[in-house]
């Protein structure tokens, strides 16, 4: 397994669609990844229930936080956020995510799984504000960089229920 670099990154956009509804291709590309974006903030309102075999799941329905004049205000607190970017990853390669550093001096951190070979859609990522003064946002701030990687083989792809989320 291997990392790849932001001119293979660039060239799997242009020609195989790795990556869509990005903003500034030049902006979001990063030596070593891909910023996403910000596209909307989400409060969960319930509870939920993880089982072994996804039999008895539940996810928590999300409340969208409005955004105003383009920002958003977050109190300390765990989130829901919702990327702009359609993500279409090969099923010989799969993705990380790691939160952008100025998110972190910010006191907030990005909480994420792994980008599985095969897997299409919008993401959804876990947003913990630990500041205790909070942190505003912006409509589509670079949160969270992915980070891309080849495998020794190709597999069979995720066949998962998030497969198309968002989209």
């Amino acid at each position: 397994m291997s990392c790849i670099s932001k001119n293979q990154i660039r060239r799997l956009i242009l020609e195989k669609n790795l990556i869509s509804d990005y903003i500034s291709l030049e902006i979001q590309l990063q030596p070593n990844g891909f910023d996403c974006t910000l596209r909307k903030v989400g409060r969960l309102k319930a509870q939920a229930k993880l089982d072994f075999d996804n039999s008895e799941r539940e996810i928590p329905e999300v409340e969208e936080i409005e955004f105003k004049n383009d920002w958003v205000f977050l109190e300390k607190g765990y989130y829901r956020a919702y990327l702009n970017e359609v993500v279409r990853i090969p099923k010989n390669m799969m993705a990380l995510a790691r939160p952008r550093s100025s998110l972190i001096r910010a006191g907030a951190n990005i909480l994420t799984a792994v980008w599985d070979a095969g897997y299409e859609g919008r993401s959804e990522v876990g947003l913990v504000v630990y500041n205790e003064s909070g942190i505003w946002l912006k409509r589509n701030a670079r949160i969270v960089q992915l980070v891309f990687f080849t495998l020794d083989s190709e597999t069979e792809g995720y066949a998962g229920v998030y497969r198309g989320e968002n989209i």
